[in-house]
């Protein structure tokens, strides 16, 4: 991987890759990708991800994407640290006896005290 992402190209055009077959997810993206400018650039960052989140859940990432029909490596990547994030907390409601019966009252001119004449 590490080559890979000094060199894109290779992906395209380096003999290991020539024949590689991958998951049917991330197939279906390199072929899109293939048409574009940077798909090469794209593709790597894909892979990339596969060794921090796992090949299961990056095709999953690729399959969510195209059943929206995008194939961006930028949504994949979204797609894989939105499901990596915990989800957000409830809120917690206060119970009557904890509310404040008077609103404090904000006065800055207590600061004054503090400085020295």
């Amino acid at each position: 991987m590490p080559v890979l992402v000094r060199k894109p190209g290779a992906l395209r055009n380096g003999a290991p890759f020539k024949d590689w077959m991958l998951p049917g997810a991330l197939e279906r993206v390199r072929r899109k990708l293939a048409g574009s400018n940077d798909g090469d650039r794209q593709m790597v960052a894909i892979l990339a991800a596969v060794l921090t989140d796992g090949l299961g859940e990056v095709e999953a990432a690729c399959a969510g994407a195209l059943a929206e029909g995008v194939s961006s490596a930028d949504v994949i990547l979204n797609i894989l640290a939105r499901r990596r994030d915990p989800p957000p907390v409830a809120a917690i409601l206060t119970p009557a006896a904890l509310a404040l019966r008077h609103a404090p009252v904000a006065d800055c001119a207590r600061y004054d005290t503090l400085r020295r004449p």
